[in-house]
Protein backbone atom coordinates (compact mmCIF):
# COMPACT_ATOMS: atom_id res chain seq x y z
CA UNK A 1 0.00 0.00 0.00
CA UNK A 2 1.35 3.23 -0.92
CA UNK A 3 1.68 6.33 2.05
CA UNK A 4 -1.32 7.89 0.48
CA UNK A 5 -3.72 5.35 0.61
CA UNK A 6 -2.22 4.11 4.29
CA UNK A 7 -2.72 7.50 5.53
CA UNK A 8 -6.47 7.98 3.66
CA UNK A 9 -6.92 4.42 5.51
CA UNK A 10 -6.12 5.46 8.53
CA UNK A 11 -8.18 8.84 8.11
CA UNK A 12 -11.01 6.74 7.30
CA UNK A 13 -10.66 4.16 10.38
CA UNK A 14 -10.32 7.61 12.38
CA UNK A 15 -13.45 9.05 11.17
CA UNK A 16 -15.08 5.53 11.48
CA UNK A 17 -13.76 5.50 15.36
CA UNK A 18 -15.12 9.01 16.11
CA UNK A 19 -18.44 8.28 14.54
CA UNK A 20 -18.75 5.79 17.15
CA UNK A 21 -17.48 7.95 19.69
CA UNK A 22 -19.90 10.42 19.12
CA UNK A 23 -22.60 8.19 18.53
CA UNK A 24 -22.01 6.21 22.06
CA UNK A 25 -21.39 9.90 23.81
CA UNK A 26 -24.71 11.31 22.29
CA UNK A 27 -26.73 7.58 23.83
CA UNK A 28 -25.30 8.77 27.27
CA UNK A 29 -26.11 11.99 26.85
CA UNK A 30 -29.84 10.91 25.55
CA UNK A 31 -30.49 8.16 26.54
CA UNK A 32 -33.70 5.67 25.70
CA UNK A 33 -34.87 3.92 28.60
CA UNK A 34 -37.96 1.42 28.72
CA UNK A 35 -38.89 -0.53 31.99
CA UNK A 36 -35.73 0.78 33.76
CA UNK A 37 -32.86 -0.59 30.72
CA UNK A 38 -31.13 1.55 28.80
CA UNK A 39 -30.84 0.38 25.26
CA UNK A 40 -28.45 1.65 22.56
CA UNK A 41 -30.95 2.30 19.56
CA UNK A 42 -33.77 3.79 19.46
CA UNK A 43 -34.80 1.70 16.47
CA UNK A 44 -36.43 -1.52 17.22
CA UNK A 45 -36.85 -4.71 14.33
CA UNK A 46 -38.34 -7.48 13.81
CA UNK A 47 -37.64 -10.62 12.61
CA UNK A 48 -39.95 -11.81 10.31
CA UNK A 49 -41.41 -11.90 6.15
CA UNK A 50 -36.98 -12.68 5.44
CA UNK A 51 -35.71 -14.88 2.93
CA UNK A 52 -33.93 -17.49 5.77
CA UNK A 53 -32.47 -16.73 9.21
CA UNK A 54 -28.57 -15.80 7.94
CA UNK A 55 -30.35 -12.93 6.25
CA UNK A 56 -32.34 -11.81 9.19
CA UNK A 57 -29.28 -12.20 11.01
CA UNK A 58 -27.18 -9.37 8.78
CA UNK A 59 -30.39 -7.24 8.35
CA UNK A 60 -30.50 -6.97 12.16
CA UNK A 61 -26.74 -6.25 12.18
CA UNK A 62 -26.81 -3.62 10.33
CA UNK A 63 -30.05 -2.34 11.84
CA UNK A 64 -27.67 -1.75 15.07
CA UNK A 65 -30.70 -2.90 16.56
CA UNK A 66 -30.64 -4.25 20.14
CA UNK A 67 -34.45 -4.95 20.71
CA UNK A 68 -35.99 -7.70 17.94
CA UNK A 69 -39.59 -8.76 18.03
CA UNK A 70 -40.60 -12.30 17.79
CA UNK A 71 -43.91 -13.58 17.25
CA UNK A 72 -44.35 -16.33 19.12
CA UNK A 73 -47.12 -18.22 17.54
CA UNK A 74 -44.79 -17.75 14.12
CA UNK A 75 -41.37 -18.25 14.76
CA UNK A 76 -39.78 -21.06 16.35
CA UNK A 77 -37.83 -20.23 19.57
CA UNK A 78 -37.69 -23.89 20.86
CA UNK A 79 -41.14 -24.87 20.73
CA UNK A 80 -39.78 -27.15 17.95
CA UNK A 81 -36.79 -28.93 19.06
CA UNK A 82 -36.57 -30.24 15.10
CA UNK A 83 -36.81 -26.95 13.36
CA UNK A 84 -34.15 -23.90 12.92
CA UNK A 85 -34.40 -21.99 15.79
CA UNK A 86 -34.44 -17.69 15.33
CA UNK A 87 -32.30 -17.40 18.82
CA UNK A 88 -29.39 -19.32 17.11
CA UNK A 89 -29.82 -16.48 14.07
CA UNK A 90 -29.96 -13.55 17.06
CA UNK A 91 -28.89 -14.93 19.95
CA UNK A 92 -30.40 -13.37 23.45
CA UNK A 93 -26.64 -12.82 24.80
CA UNK A 94 -26.39 -10.08 21.87
CA UNK A 95 -30.27 -8.79 21.91
CA UNK A 96 -32.79 -8.07 23.30
CA UNK A 97 -35.56 -10.22 22.48
CA UNK A 98 -39.05 -8.42 21.91
CA UNK A 99 -42.26 -11.58 22.08
CA UNK A 100 -44.77 -10.05 20.68
CA UNK A 101 -48.83 -11.66 20.77
CA UNK A 102 -48.72 -11.05 16.52
CA UNK A 103 -51.68 -13.39 14.95
CA UNK A 104 -54.44 -12.23 18.34
CA UNK A 105 -57.61 -12.00 18.21
CA UNK A 106 -58.76 -11.77 21.82
CA UNK A 107 -57.16 -10.73 25.22
CA UNK A 108 -57.27 -14.92 26.21
CA UNK A 109 -55.11 -15.67 23.33
CA UNK A 110 -52.79 -12.65 23.42
CA UNK A 111 -52.29 -13.35 28.19
CA UNK A 112 -51.60 -16.97 27.30
CA UNK A 113 -48.87 -16.82 24.32
CA UNK A 114 -47.23 -14.38 26.17
CA UNK A 115 -47.18 -16.56 29.29
CA UNK A 116 -45.67 -19.21 26.84
CA UNK A 117 -42.89 -16.94 26.16
CA UNK A 118 -41.88 -16.12 29.23
CA UNK A 119 -41.46 -19.98 30.35
CA UNK A 120 -39.84 -20.23 26.45
CA UNK A 121 -36.93 -16.95 27.43
CA UNK A 122 -36.97 -18.02 31.26
CA UNK A 123 -39.38 -15.73 33.36
CA UNK A 124 -38.46 -12.87 30.32
CA UNK A 125 -40.77 -9.68 31.58
CA UNK A 126 -40.30 -7.14 28.43
CA UNK A 127 -43.24 -7.95 26.02
CA UNK A 128 -45.35 -6.63 23.17
CA UNK A 129 -48.84 -6.60 23.08
CA UNK A 130 -51.01 -6.26 20.06
CA UNK A 131 -54.44 -7.79 20.00
CA UNK A 132 -55.91 -7.66 16.23
CA UNK A 133 -59.72 -6.72 15.16
CA UNK A 134 -59.95 -7.68 11.58
CA UNK A 135 -57.52 -10.17 9.66
CA UNK A 136 -57.94 -7.84 6.45
CA UNK A 137 -56.24 -4.61 7.87
CA UNK A 138 -54.78 -5.59 11.25
CA UNK A 139 -56.22 -2.52 12.98
CA UNK A 140 -55.79 -2.83 17.05
CA UNK A 141 -58.87 -3.80 18.90
CA UNK A 142 -58.65 -1.86 21.55
CA UNK A 143 -61.58 -3.11 23.87
CA UNK A 144 -59.29 -6.38 24.14
CA UNK A 145 -56.10 -4.88 24.31
CA UNK A 146 -56.88 -3.08 27.20
CA UNK A 147 -58.48 -5.93 29.23
CA UNK A 148 -55.34 -7.99 27.62
CA UNK A 149 -52.80 -4.99 28.98
CA UNK A 150 -54.41 -4.65 32.60
CA UNK A 151 -54.27 -8.36 32.85
CA UNK A 152 -50.59 -8.73 32.17
CA UNK A 153 -49.51 -5.59 34.04
CA UNK A 154 -51.07 -7.52 37.05
CA UNK A 155 -48.98 -10.61 36.44
CA UNK A 156 -45.68 -8.95 36.52
CA UNK A 157 -45.26 -8.19 32.75
CA UNK A 158 -43.22 -5.08 31.07
CA UNK A 159 -46.04 -4.40 28.61
CA UNK A 160 -45.29 -2.30 25.50
CA UNK A 161 -48.54 -2.46 23.50
CA UNK A 162 -49.49 -1.66 20.07
CA UNK A 163 -52.53 0.74 19.45
CA UNK A 164 -54.45 3.43 17.97
CA UNK A 165 -53.47 6.53 17.25
CA UNK A 166 -56.53 7.74 19.58
CA UNK A 167 -54.61 9.78 22.54
CA UNK A 168 -57.62 8.96 24.99
CA UNK A 169 -56.89 5.46 24.62
CA UNK A 170 -53.08 5.74 24.84
CA UNK A 171 -53.60 7.41 28.24
CA UNK A 172 -55.97 4.83 29.19
CA UNK A 173 -53.05 1.84 28.73
CA UNK A 174 -50.37 4.24 30.51
CA UNK A 175 -52.55 4.62 33.38
CA UNK A 176 -52.98 0.55 33.28
CA UNK A 177 -48.88 0.60 33.64
CA UNK A 178 -48.00 -0.20 30.39
CA UNK A 179 -44.13 0.54 29.64
CA UNK A 180 -44.27 1.87 25.95
CA UNK A 181 -47.29 3.07 24.00
CA UNK A 182 -47.01 2.08 20.59
CA UNK A 183 -49.49 4.04 17.88
CA UNK A 184 -49.66 2.73 14.28
CA UNK A 185 -48.18 5.28 11.94
CA UNK A 186 -50.62 3.65 9.08
CA UNK A 187 -51.86 -0.13 8.69
CA UNK A 188 -49.19 -3.08 9.54
CA UNK A 189 -47.30 -3.62 6.27
CA UNK A 190 -48.75 -0.85 4.54
CA UNK A 191 -45.52 1.22 3.71
CA UNK A 192 -48.23 4.42 3.97
CA UNK A 193 -45.96 6.34 6.29
CA UNK A 194 -47.43 8.44 8.89
CA UNK A 195 -50.87 9.14 8.18
CA UNK A 196 -52.37 11.77 11.14
CA UNK A 197 -49.11 13.43 12.45
CA UNK A 198 -51.39 15.70 14.75
CA UNK A 199 -52.78 12.59 16.67
CA UNK A 200 -49.46 11.31 17.18
CA UNK A 201 -47.93 14.48 18.53
CA UNK A 202 -51.20 14.51 21.26
CA UNK A 203 -49.83 11.73 22.52
CA UNK A 204 -46.24 12.21 22.99
CA UNK A 205 -46.80 15.27 24.41
CA UNK A 206 -49.17 13.86 27.18
CA UNK A 207 -47.07 10.64 27.77
CA UNK A 208 -44.54 10.25 30.83
CA UNK A 209 -43.58 6.63 29.41
CA UNK A 210 -41.68 5.99 25.54
CA UNK A 211 -43.95 6.51 22.78
CA UNK A 212 -42.54 5.02 19.62
CA UNK A 213 -44.09 4.44 16.11
CA UNK A 214 -45.32 0.69 15.46
CA UNK A 215 -46.18 -0.15 11.62
CA UNK A 216 -46.91 1.83 8.59
CA UNK A 217 -43.12 2.97 8.04
CA UNK A 218 -42.19 2.36 4.43
CA UNK A 219 -38.97 3.77 3.64
CA UNK A 220 -36.26 5.97 6.00
CA UNK A 221 -38.01 9.65 5.37
CA UNK A 222 -40.93 7.92 7.26
CA UNK A 223 -38.83 6.77 10.29
CA UNK A 224 -37.17 10.12 10.39
CA UNK A 225 -40.47 12.25 10.28
CA UNK A 226 -41.79 10.05 13.58
CA UNK A 227 -38.11 11.09 15.34
CA UNK A 228 -38.37 14.36 14.55
CA UNK A 229 -42.18 14.41 16.25
CA UNK A 230 -40.82 13.53 19.20
CA UNK A 231 -41.22 9.53 19.22
CA UNK A 232 -38.45 8.23 21.53
CA UNK A 233 -38.17 5.04 18.76
CA UNK A 234 -39.61 3.18 15.98
CA UNK A 235 -40.48 -0.37 15.26
CA UNK A 236 -40.21 -1.55 11.85
CA UNK A 237 -40.29 -5.05 10.18
CA UNK A 238 -41.51 -4.76 6.71
CA UNK A 239 -39.68 -1.59 5.27
CA UNK A 240 -36.77 -3.95 5.95
CA UNK A 241 -37.57 -7.40 4.74
CA UNK A 242 -39.69 -5.82 2.02
CA UNK A 243 -37.16 -3.68 0.71
CA UNK A 244 -34.92 -4.90 -2.74
CA UNK A 245 -31.93 -4.90 -0.67
CA UNK A 246 -32.86 -5.55 3.02
CA UNK A 247 -29.45 -5.49 4.40
CA UNK A 248 -28.84 -2.22 3.13
CA UNK A 249 -32.17 -0.77 3.84
CA UNK A 250 -31.72 -1.61 7.00
CA UNK A 251 -28.54 0.27 7.59
CA UNK A 252 -30.49 3.48 6.31
CA UNK A 253 -33.26 3.34 8.60
CA UNK A 254 -30.12 3.23 11.31
CA UNK A 255 -29.08 6.49 10.35
CA UNK A 256 -32.59 7.94 10.25
CA UNK A 257 -33.37 7.17 13.60
CA UNK A 258 -30.87 8.66 14.25
CA UNK A 259 -30.66 12.07 12.26
CA UNK A 260 -34.66 12.54 13.16
CA UNK A 261 -33.75 12.34 16.93
CA UNK A 262 -30.98 14.67 16.45
CA UNK A 263 -32.75 16.86 14.31
CA UNK A 264 -35.42 17.23 17.03
CA UNK A 265 -33.69 17.63 19.67
CA UNK A 266 -31.57 20.65 17.79
CA UNK A 267 -35.17 22.15 17.17
CA UNK A 268 -36.42 23.16 13.42
CA UNK A 269 -36.10 26.16 12.44
CA UNK A 270 -39.61 28.31 12.72
CA UNK A 271 -41.95 27.85 9.10
CA UNK A 272 -42.53 31.57 7.61
CA UNK A 273 -44.74 32.33 4.58
CA UNK A 274 -41.92 34.64 3.30
CA UNK A 275 -38.46 34.33 2.08
CA UNK A 276 -35.55 35.16 4.44
CA UNK A 277 -32.07 35.77 3.59
CA UNK A 278 -29.57 33.42 4.63
CA UNK A 279 -26.43 36.18 4.88
CA UNK A 280 -26.34 39.28 6.56
CA UNK A 281 -27.66 42.56 5.17
CA UNK A 282 -25.50 44.28 7.37
CA UNK A 283 -22.31 45.97 5.88
CA UNK A 284 -23.00 44.37 2.46
CA UNK A 285 -21.00 45.44 -0.64
CA UNK A 286 -23.32 47.47 -2.74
Amino acid sequence: MDMHAENSAQAEKGTAMNLNDQSQLAAVADPFVIAGKTYGSRLLVGSGKYRDLDQTREATEASGAAIITVAIRRVNIGQDPNAPNLLDAVPPSRFTILPNTAGCYNAADAVYTLQLARELLNGHKLVKLEVLGDEKNLFPNMPETLKAAETLVKDGFDVMVYCSDDPIQARMLEEIGCVAIMPLASLIGSGMGILNPWNLSLIIEQAKVPVLVDAGVGTASDAAIAMELGCDGVLMNSAIAGARDPIRMAHAMKLAVQAGREAYLAGRMPKKFGASPSSPMAGRVA
